[in-house]
């Protein structure tokens, strides 16, 4: 499928304004436990709030790709999994705010060079206790990116076109923590993407897809 950037950012857009997919999207991507069920999702008033950017950008050839980081496989937490740029917010900031500074914290984007188009859907997380806030930006041009070496092993650009193919998306028995588990995930370069990731990214894909079907019809 192709998608062009310029044309899709307006819609896209227009798009995260008029409504979003929600939990049933995210859930197309959530682990299944035991006999086939997901774990249902949760809230909590406790929970520490989170913020991530899905930065959009146009690769030299002018389709759309998604910013992903890699994290160091030495890490207390997360280990090795696929993310966006994000993390806690500090006392007094807004989960926008942490979503643009740790973007520039870990893969060395200056906030003023990217435009927030809009927000996807919060999302619980009940292993770790976080209220994850996703916000979709843009950049009109390929940045340059400097990962935190502390934090981050590289970066990784995935195609929307890549990311739309039924064909790069997987479900695969895993074993977790002793548990058997059907895990969907998104094949990038070698990558799982996986988890509370791939369930954000889920619902991207879907408002990309109701974006795209405004200038191109379907989509498939």
């Amino acid at each position: 499928m192709s998608i062009a950037f310029d044309r899709l950012v307006p819609a896209l857009e227009s798009q995260l304004r008029n409504g979003l997919p929600g939990p049933e999207a995210q859930q197309t991507m959530a682990p299944r436990y035991d006999a086939g069920h997901r774990r249902p999702p949760t809230e909590s008033t406790e929970c520490t709030n989170a913020g991530v950017l899905a930065l959009l950008y146009p690769n030299a050839d002018g389709v759309p790709v998604v910013l992903l980081t890699v994290r160091r496989s030495d890490l207390p937490h997360h280990p090795g999994q696929i993310s966006f740029p994000g993390g806690r917010c500090e006392p007094g900031e807004v989960p926008c705010d942490t979503a643009l500074r740790e973007a520039h914290e870990e893969v060395g984007l200056p906030p003023e060079s990217s435009t927030i188009l809009g927000s996807l859907t919060s999302l619980y997380i009940p292993p770790s206790g976080f209220c994850v806030h996703p916000f979709v930006a843009v950049c009109a041009q390929a940045p340059t990116f400097t990962a935190q070496e502390a934090e981050v092993e590289m970066v990784l650009p995935a195609s929307l076109p890549h990311l739309l193919d039924p064909a790069t998306r997987t479900v695969e028995p895993w074993t977790l923590h002793g548990r058997s588990i059907d895990v969907p995930y998104y094949g990038v370069d070698g990558h799982a993407v996986w988890g509370a990731t791939a369930m954000m990214l889920a619902e991207l894909l879907q408002v990309v897809r109701q974006a795209s079907g405004e200038f191109s019809g379907r989509v498939a």
